[in-house]
């Protein structure tokens, strides 16, 4: 007997979304944004303390949200720690979103705001970047003035890599009255610029941030809203009681009590990337500048092959062909010697 399942439209309209395949571990992995260079040795003598006792309790946040909520320099009751950046993201939705209200992107960007948008059946408004990557912000100010109920602007962008001004977030803010305006910083750590200090000025900016880039635990899944505290209220609202195991918290905090390594590990990045760009302009290849650990690329008409052919010796990289336009390529900034390894295969098909 074939079941009958009373699946929501909204459900069957939509694409699902495809994560990284299977089978990547000892690859050399420049495709989603990871830190290739591991995270802190701290996190792994953090995760050994964790006992069967510990293990089989539900999480205590109050300590560990203190010691995040100083990391970025706000105050507990302004923090909110989720399931991943994702999950982050998925709140706003359920906080503010019904079903058939409007919800402003601006694409090409990070995929999961369109995502959880159609799993909540909202509208969709969409504002493009322009042909050199430009913030369209004429048409994100004209979008606002029919108050939709969540902007999102990720900021450094993925995979554009662009850098929206302190400025002209600032004119978003003032012209977002009736809009909750989620300022996605997961890259904030390599663009240096965030605008959380602001939360008490704005209520209704939401800064999400994450620790799968900088501080390199992708694997464990934790992420954080930063706002004022009666704006934050809402999202708590909306968010299961116990959101984050016990393992993302303890590494979490063992990550940013190794600030060092962090801080090591970006100015690497920073570093490598700016030289990687040089060396892929002198192939004659095309870079968008970028604040983030990664660079969009345009290889032309062969960039979607010689990603297939990298792939068969090992080689990750994002083809982002079909979703921006033919021959660009999404590249994640790995250490040093990966980057030189990455930069030979590339001369073979330029």
């Amino acid at each position: 007997m074939k079941a009958q399942l009373p699946v929501r439209q909204a459900i069957l309209d939509r694409r699902t979304y495809e994560p990284p395949g299977e089978g990547r571990a000892g690859k050399l992995r420049l495709d989603f944004n990871e830190n290739t260079a591991g995270c802190s040795p701290a996190v792994g003598r953090a995760l050994r303390k964790l006992t069967p006792e510990l293990l089989s309790m539900y999480p205590e946040y109050e300590r560990g949200t203190g010691r995040l909520a100083r990391h970025f320099q706000v105050e507990p009751e302004e923090l909110l720690l989720t399931n991943g950046g994702d999950d982050a993201l998925r709140l706003f939705f359920d906080a503010f979103v019904d079903a058939g209200s409007s919800a402003v992107i601006c694409e090409p960007t990070f995929p999961m705001y369109r995502y959880w948008g159609e799993v909540a059946g909202a509208k969709i408004e969409v504002q493009r970047y322009g042909p050199s990557m430009e913030f369209p912000l004429e048409g994100v100010l004209a979008a606002l003035t029919l108050r939709p109920r969540v902007i999102f602007v990720c900021n450094p962008n993925n995979p554009t890599g662009t850098l929206v001004a302190k400025s002209v977030i600032e004119t978003i803010l003032k012209a977002a009255t009736h809009t909750a305006v989620v300022l996605d910083e997961a890259y904030a750590e390599f663009s240096g610029v965030t605008v959380v200090p602001w939360i008490n000025q704005y209520p209704q900016l939401f800064v999400a941030r994450t620790f799968s880039k900088a501080a390199g635990l992708a694997g464990l899944r934790l992420g954080a809203v930063i706002a004022c505290p009666e704006s934050l209220a809402v999202l708590r609202r909306a968010t299961a009681p116990f959101p984050v195991n016990v393992a993302a918290l303890a590494a979490a905090e063992a990550a940013v009590g190794d600030s060092r390594t962090m801080k090591l590990y970006v100015k690497n990045i920073l570093r490598t990337r700016a030289w990687f760009e040089k060396e892929l302009q002198r192939l004659k290849v095309k870079t968008y500048p970028s604040a983030g650990n990664f660079l969009l690329a345009d290889f032309g008409p062969g960039g979607s092959e010689m990603c297939t052919q990298l792939l068969k010796k090992g080689v990750l990289l994002r083809d982002r062909a079909k979703d921006i336009g033919p021959g660009l390529v999404r590249i994640s900034i790995g250490t040093q010697r990966e980057m030189d390894r990455l930069l030979k295969l590339i001369k073979r098909y330029r």
